[in-house]
């Protein structure tokens, strides 16, 4: 059974010294350095949403970046090929000029000697008519 006596209140009084002994010594350092720590991680969370937001905008940027690099490579082939093919079509053209002329400077070419050719052949018809009548008829004219 409990007694109430003069060591009941020592041993109340040393609990109570023990509580503030340990608060000051143990809890309070303790409470401390959890509250020092929630500190720091809401401080990295902070920054682990700020690296995040800035790294999602540097992407942002870069994808728009590199859309506008290839549009404007896009841009620069479509001019090359163009350039590329009127440069072909005018050397197509060039050439066809000059086959053209070539073609008709060789058909004048053509149309003068099968002209000379007729002049000399129509002044042989009658030598050779000649010439056919004797062997034919097996004398001469």
């Amino acid at each position: 059974m409990i007694t109430i006596d003069l060591t009941m209140f020592i041993q109340i009084a040393n609990i109570l010294l023990l509580i503030v002994i340990m608060n000051a010594v143990l809890y309070r350092p303790i409470r401390t350095i959890l509250a020092d720590r929630r500190k720091k991680i809401t401080s990295l969370q902070n920054d682990v949403e700020t690296f995040d937001k800035n790294a999602r905008l540097r992407l942002e940027e870069f994808e728009k970046k590199v859309k506008a690099a290839r549009i404007k490579a896009k841009a620069e082939l479509d001019n090359a090929r163009n350039a590329a093919k009127a440069a072909g079509t005018e050397s197509l053209n060039q050439v066809r000029r000059e086959v053209d002329t070539d073609k008709a400077t060789r058909l004048t070419t053509i149309d003068q000697e099968l002209a000379k050719a007729r002049q000399q052949l129509q002044g042989e018809v009658g030598d050779f008519a000649n010439e056919m009548a004797v062997k034919i008829l097996g004398r001469a004219l």
